[in-house]
């Protein structure tokens, strides 16, 4: 318990806070990690699937994958990690939240100032015109989907061999080089250049609180406190410490 009252009052003396998340804090949603036993990665070789040479090589092979993970991400409801930051981002303590995430669950959730590192789902844009479409304006029979134009269509993610999007990738390493604290939650930090922003925010001088029920590669080197256990556990215990440690200091006052 006495970890909980060091991250939660770490929490409220900050004046810049924000969150990088992982895969980690979805698996409560019902998304395993790709990575994992069960995960994507296991039944879909990403050599064959994930890189984005694959996907204009033999789209209809991929987009076989990609409507299964489409069917995966739009069943996940926001589970009490997502909105217990959507509620710190209301209180004014969470700014910003960096996700590796695909799944679109932080703005479910209650998160507004969101950056995500990896792209999302919500639409589709044309491989060769860049024409954008909105998710459910397009028809998925036959696969794959084609653009007006006769070009390929493709979710708004990143496939492996592609680089971060420039704004999300600038905003992100902007807010990490500023902030006084970052809330690292549900990621291992193996994959870059997502892995490098807690590292960056430490070496200006931020703390880095971390959640995640296994070590990860910034545990014991990077961060300052380290809560093992699920994300939904641990943060909706927080942000309860967090509204009482603010109501009583706002009772003192009085």
């Amino acid at each position: 318990m006495e970890k909980y009252r060091q991250f939660s009052e770490l929490l409220l003396q900050s004046r810049h806070a924000i969150a990088l998340t992982g895969a980690g804090i979805s698996v409560e949603s019902g998304i395993p990690d790709f990575r994992s036993k069960g995960g994507l990665w296991s039944r879909f070789d990403p050599r064959e699937y994930a890189y984005i040479d694959s996907f204009r090589a033999n789209p209809k092979k991929v987009w076989k994958m990609l409507m299964e993970m489409d069917v995966l991400l739009s069943g996940a409801r926001p589970n009490g990690a997502h909105t217990a930051l959507g509620e710190l981002e209301k209180l004014g303590i969470i700014k910003m939240v960096v996700t590796q995430n695909i799944d679109s669950l932080h703005q479910r959730g209650g998160s507004v100032n969101v950056v995500e590192f990896h792209g999302h789902f919500r639409s589709l844009h044309c491989d060769n015109c860049f024409r954008i479409y909105a998710r459910n304006a397009v028809s998925f029979e036959p696969i794959p989907p084609l653009c007006e134009c006769g070009g390929l269509l493709r979710p708004d993610i990143v496939f492996f061999g592609e680089g971060i999007p420039p704004d999300a990738y600038a905003r992100a390493t902007e807010a990490a080089g500023r902030c006084d604290l970052m809330l690292v939650v549900g990621t291992s930090a193996s994959v870059v250049p997502a892995s490098q922003l807690p590292r960056i925010a430490r070496r200006a001088g931020a703390r880095v609180l971390e959640i995640n029920p296994v070590e990860s590669e910034l545990s014991g080197m990077v961060t300052d406190i380290h809560i093992m256990e699920s994300a939904g556990k641990a943060l909706g215990h927080i942000l309860n410490l967090v509204r009482l440690m603010r109501s009583h200091s706002s009772e003192e006052a009085y």
